[in-house]
């Protein structure tokens, strides 16, 4: 795992995508930035949590919050800032090194337009 200022200084990087990877669940596809993310602060079980819901809505709002001290965390989901959450799971026990992460879930796709794959793409805020 890396140190949160590196984990921080790839984050204000990651400003778009050059490429989308299929989560394992079929779920979703993601950016490279939530590849960085995922490898940086060994968070592999972090997205796949949020897979794990298979929502369909065509926007989220998923954040991370965790009390450091505690290593505990919280997840959840809303169709929007500032919506009632639709998911929330406790989480008893992480060594996720952020005070907070937000990404987004949107619908979108890739391939070319002869051969485009509509489905849904979670993201860093920051690539939206």
């Amino acid at each position: 795992m890396k140190t949160v200022e590196q984990i921080n200084n790839n984050l204000a990087h990651a400003i778009g995508t050059t490429k989308y990877i299929k989560h394992w669940t079929g779920a979703f596809v993601f950016t490279d930035g939530v590849e960085q993310l995922r490898e940086d602060a060994d968070c592999h079980w972090l997205i796949d949590a949020i897979a794990s819901y298979n929502r369909k809505e065509e926007f989220q709002v998923w954040e991370l919050k965790v009390n450091l001290e505690k290593h505990t965390a919280v997840l959840t989901m809303k169709e929007d800032t500032g919506q009632p959450e639709i998911v929330r799971q406790e989480i008893t026990y992480t060594n996720f090194p952020l005070e907070s992460i937000k990404f987004y879930v949107q619908t979108g796709g890739y391939g070319t337009e002869e051969n485009w794959t509509s489905c849904l793409v979670l993201m860093l805020t920051s690539e939206y």
